[in-house]
């Protein structure tokens, strides 16, 4: 994909995010920051029948942290807690046009990611073994 095209998707979700807002009675939230270039980003989740029901995020950064979280909310919509665990950072990648980014950058794309996973593991681990 070209960096035209990479740039486009990336501004398109930083002006127009999607799932941007809070949930009430998630199942599980987390935040976390990018102290490098101050983002931060909680995101909330609500499960119902072991799959995403409902996602959203507020935060505040940069043009590509912002993005990631609109579209990692896309993302994840429908998609159950062991395919949650077992999302890469290729996937979000991909999904955001394999942009070519420094090593500063890649936190800032990657943040809703491990936001995601730090409020994922200790749910599932609440919950116990799936059957």
């Amino acid at each position: 994909m070209s960096d035209e095209v990479y740039k486009e998707i990336i501004l398109d979700h930083y002006k127009n995010p999607h799932n941007f807002r809070q949930l009430a009675e998630p199942s599980f939230k987390a935040d976390d920051s990018n102290p490098l270039c101050g983002d931060h980003i909680e995101l909330s989740v609500k499960v119902a029948d072991g799959r995403v029901s409902e996602v959203g995020f507020i935060g505040k950064g940069c043009a590509i942290s912002q993005a990631a979280a609109s579209i990692l909310t896309d993302l994840i919509q429908g998609k159950t807690l062991d395919e949650l665990k077992g999302m890469e950072k290729e996937q979000l990648l991909e999904a955001m046009g394999n942009p070519d980014l420094g090593p500063v950058r890649i936190k800032c794309a990657l943040l809703s990611l491990k936001t995601l996973k730090l409020g994922l593991y200790p749910y599932m681990s609440a919950r116990g073994p799936t059957p």
